[in-house]
């Protein structure tokens, strides 16, 4: 756990939830910050939770406190503020625990769905690298030993062999290397554009995960719009708070049209990324005014999908990774036995 946030989502779940218990209990913010700083395990969380409650001493609000912290983002400091300045931070600090539970329920089905499917394409890959690295060379002595000459099949699986016996390892150290700085890539542009692009292009998987970042985006919009933020700076909010590159660049887009007076719908509109159904509902919630209705509506929508679509898709990928396990394994196998067979009719 060396690597734990010291205000993971899981964490802000919790916290904002029992802040807002607190607060509609009639307990003040320092009580309440002191109560829930108290029952927390973490050291680092309760560091941050010492320094807000400091600042709280001090005579800051809670929104000026987490301002400067980096474990909390801009969207949740004009959360804050709003509610404070609209005398409702407990509704605030509910509708923060309601978003951060629901991210929370959507990665968790994220990592179902790709859990089962992950473990048999890493077994599938184990095998393929043993077979590459012990059964082929096996094979590769027998027909030096009878000078068999060998089709070209077998010639690429025996090249493919020697490969991954010479380069194995420094595949496998680049990987390593890959996975341990994760930390640092992420915070690279080029490596977040070229991660969450290369996801998006992932059959089913690209679809789902789309699914996921837009019932974020949806139900953050519905959240600011209950709190009368103004679109424009609702969009630039949950542009700073959702980290995937490609609802950043549209959004980044869609703020820059809604600056020049197009409505939210035409600026949706020019982008692929959202469906025609949304486009449609914000039409229609512009023309009624009812924007934090039709945003919750679609968040509820999108939210069964990422249900639905989890389970799908683990469903669907593990036959489709066994099918590909079988050709990878069938065509080494053919590979081999093609100059057996040559070899036994020469010796026959």
């Amino acid at each position: 756990m060396v690597f734990k946030k010291p205000f993971s989502n899981k964490i802000k779940e919790d916290f904002y939830t029992e802040l807002s218990v607190l607060l509609k209990a009639g307990i003040n913010l320092k009580q309440a910050l002191e109560l829930i700083k108290n029952s927390q395990k973490n050291k680092k969380t309760v560091t941050v939770l010492c320094t807000v409650l400091d600042c709280i001493i001090a005579g800051k609000n809670l929104s000026e406190s987490v301002k400067d912290l980096k474990d909390f983002s801009s969207y949740e400091y004009y959360s804050l503020k709003i509610g404070e300045e609209t005398g409702t931070l407990d509704k605030i600090v509910e509708q923060l625990g309601e978003f951060y539970s629901r991210k929370n329920e959507q990665r968790k089905h994220l990592i179902n769905a790709l859990t089962y499917p992950g473990i048999i394409l890493s077994t599938a890959i184990l095998v393929v690298i043993f077979m590459l690295q012990f059964v082929v060379p096996m094979f590769e002595d027998i027909f030096k030993q009878q000078n068999v000459e060998l089709p070209a099949i077998t010639v690429f699986v025996v090249n493919t062999s020697g490969f991954i016996k010479t380069y194995g390892w420094l595949i496998l150290v680049f990987l390593l290397t890959i996975i341990l700085s994760r930390a640092f890539l992420n915070q690279k542009n080029w490596y977040k554009k070229a991660k969450d692009l290369f996801i998006t292009k992932i059959p089913f998987v690209g679809s789902f995960v789309k699914t996921v970042y837009l019932s974020q985006f949806t139900q953050a919009i519905a959240l600011l719009a209950a709190s009368k933020v103004p679109i424009v700076n609702s969009i630039n909010l949950v542009k700073q708070m959702i980290d995937f590159y490609p609802l950043n660049t549209a959004l980044r887009s869609v703020e820059q049209q809604l600056l020049k007076g197009d409505s939210l719908s035409e600026s949706l509109g020019k982008h692929k990324l959202f469906d025609a159904k949304m486009i449609a509902l914000v039409k229609v919630a512009e023309e009624t005014n009812q924007t934090e209705f039709m945003f919750e509506r679609l968040n509820n929508q999108y939210n069964s999908k990422v249900q639905q679509r989890s389970k799908l898709l683990s469903t669907i990928m593990e036959p489709i990774i066994i099918l590909f396990v079988g050709l990878f394994v069938g065509f080494i196998l053919i590979a081999m036995y093609l100059p057996m067979f040559k070899l036994s009719s020469i010796l026959g």
